[in-house]
């Protein structure tokens, strides 16, 4: 069997891969590759292993820095994470607050870092009893995300790229313009016409095309939030994200909402819409 995305490591995640895999007659020993969505820990934190037991090969995008520096160095990660909230203009004391909770928190989820055989790149395509399927780059969420499409059957293995619920998430500071991407790549799956979707999380859904269509008017509704939370007053993302992402920042969700928030400053700053204002510290954004 061909295996897609492994799931986060943990104390106990690989027996329950085992049992589940148990219920189908299947083992990991049955495994003579391991393909990857994209880095991020629960979709290859427990390649390592796997590929261990079942002495199969790795394909994953080469552009897997985002997720494999921070995983081997969690210093690394720790200031990528701390480099985001300062910008978007945490206190100094709040950071602190941050660090230390982050050094108490258990491992990266993923087991051991290891290199891909082959680069999972656009065009790679992969040989199983249910037809070819192909690989087409789609970063956004992450540098390294692809997706995988089976043509005589229609059907798309979205990773991250596309869920049933609607869900939006960048990886910040790897790439120019995370969001430009994203939507480029929602362009990219919307052109394959994919009948049934089956993505990293949540059941599998039909009518792909209104699910990228309503991620894609997510985004454009999200970026308009920000240019109306900018209208006649500069501010960092730290002030803007509540009106742009609809909830409170909190202590857990705020390394993700500001990631996000970020990306989209980014995107409207390289499209020449926002401009820093000045050289303050933190620093803040206003209308072109």
């Amino acid at each position: 069997m061909v295996l897609v995305d492994t799931g986060m490591h943990e104390p106990g995640s690989l027996d329950q891969l085992t049992r589940a895999m148990d219920q189908v007659n299947l083992r990991l020993e049955h495994v003579r590759l391991v393909v990857c969505t994209h880095a991020h820990s629960d979709h290859w934190g427990q390649a390592a292993p796997i590929c261990d037991l079942a002495g199969c090969e790795l394909w994953l995008h080469p552009n897997h820095e985002h997720a494999t520096r921070g995983a081997d160095d969690p210093a690394a990660a720790l200031a990528g994470r701390l480099e985001v909230a300062r910008q978007s203009g945490v206190s100094a004391a709040a950071l602190d607050r941050y660090a230390q909770r982050f050094t108490e928190r258990a491992s990266s989820g993923v087991a051991r870092v290891i290199e891909p055989d082959r680069p999972l790149v656009d065009g790679v395509e992969i040989e199983t009893d249910l037809g070819v399927w192909r690989a087409y780059e789609t970063p956004g969420h992450a540098p390294s995300h692809v997706c995988l499409y089976q043509p005589e059957r229609r059907l798309l293995i979205s990773g991250d790229h596309v869920l049933g619920r609607i869900s939006l998430y960048y990886d910040y500071g790897w790439t120019p313009d995370p969001v430009g991407e994203y939507l480029h790549s929602l362009e990219v799956v919307d052109a394959l016409g994919a009948r049934l979707a089956l993505s990293g999380h949540g059941r599998p859904f039909v009518d792909v095309r209104g699910h990228i269509e309503g991620s894609r008017s997510l985004v454009n509704q999200r970026l308009d939030l920000l240019r109306s939370a900018l209208d006649g007053q500069p501010r960092t993302p730290l002030e803007a994200a509540p009106a742009i992402l609809g909830e409170e920042l909190t202590d857990l969700n705020a390394p993700r909402l500001l990631q996000e928030t970020l990306c989209y400053f980014r995107h409207l700053e390289r499209s020449g819409e926002v401009v820093r204002d000045g050289d303050g510290d933190p620093p803040r954004w206003r209308l072109a």
